[in-house]
């Protein structure tokens, strides 16, 4: 079997890191060497991988130190590998313990260039589980044809890594889609583990989960990344603007009367979409909440990287 590389990136991850390399020494199937690279931590995370390094030196984990973003720090992490193969998750991820295991069986079993894995939303409050919604692809919406797999869970050969360029290091953001369409598109023989898994943990406060969209929107439009779902967007929030400015400008109860209709099914949309996921009343109002919170940040996160794109802000 085929050696294998697991890299990934810290930036003050100090209470990320312990139950990260806790998850990879649990792998029944261990990478043969680990590739980490920091981008400048000051909170201790440096002082837990070298602790690590010393007392689990079977692990092989190997630590560099590179300013810059994260698809800059993973190129480095990949140039610096030993071996073809290259697995990638990130920091504050939790790997089941058979996820390489998984990897390299579907590389095995069908020459594989690419394998994409899979990842599951966790978090223990209710908050959590309606943001797991938002942010994820849900089991029952996986389709092995059109499927982009996130770096949280995915393996490639380096050979394959620099037949697309590498990740792009222009993006601070999104830039693990990007790959991965890259690699989709190269012809290369892109395989899905979906039994692959990694734990991915959901934002706790409707604050970081405003600032999560709109990150994640701010790279796919600096990157001119357009999701299935943006033109749907797109025409819920020209609606809702359009509607809100008619009544606005004619003060009549019809102008009134026609955005309430449409605020109406607005929430019941975000309703019916999601709330067999979450069955209980209070997704009544968390649902429809967060459709709003997301609608506003990824229009603003699109904005904001077109301009970057485009008027160097």
């Amino acid at each position: 079997m085929e050696k294998v590389s697991l890299i990934t990136t810290v930036l003050n991850e100090n209470t990320t890191i312990d139950s990260f390399l806790d998850s990879i020494a649990a792998q029944t199937h261990k990478p043969d060497e680990i590739i980490i690279v920091d981008a400048g931590s000051t909170d201790g995370t440096i002082e837990k991988i070298k602790s690590y390094m010393k007392s689990m030196a079977r692990l092989n984990i190997r630590l560099f130190y590179e300013t810059g973003n994260i698809a800059h720090g993973r190129n480095t992490a990949i140039k610096n590998a030993r071996f073809d193969r290259i697995a990638v998750s990130d920091v504050g991820c939790i790997l089941h313990k058979n996820w390489l295991k998984h990897l390299t069986e579907a590389f095995d079993k069908h020459n594989a260039d690419v394998v994409a894995g899979y990842y599951t939303p966790s978090g223990s409050t209710f908050f959590q589980k309606c943001l797991a919604t938002y942010t994820s692809v849900m089991p029952n919406k996986l389709n092995k044809a059109t499927f982009l797999p996130s770096s949280r869970s995915i393996a490639f050969t380096k050979t394959a890594w620099k037949q697309v360029g590498g990740y792009p290091e222009n993006l601070n953001t999104a830039e693990d889609l990007v790959f991965a369409r890259d690699l989709k598109q190269a012809s290369l023989r892109f395989v899905p583990a979906f039994e692959a898994l990694v734990f991915w943990p959901q934002r706790e406060t409707w604050k970081e989960a405003f600032q999560q969209f709109f990150r994640y929107a701010q790279g796919d439009g600096k990157a001119l990344y357009f999701r299935p779902q943006t033109p749907l967007l797109g025409a819920r929030v020209f609606l809702a603007l359009t509607l809100i400015g008619y009544a606005l400008s004619v003060h009549s109860i019809i102008g009134i009367a026609l955005f309430l209709f449409y605020a109406f099914f607005y929430w019941l949309y975000a309703v019916l979409k999601n709330y067999h996921y979450v069955p209980q009343w209070r997704a009544l109002l968390y649902l429809p909440s967060l459709q709003v919170i997301s609608d506003a940040a990824v229009s603003l996160g699109m904005i904001s990287g077109f301009l970057k794109r485009y008027a160097k802000v």
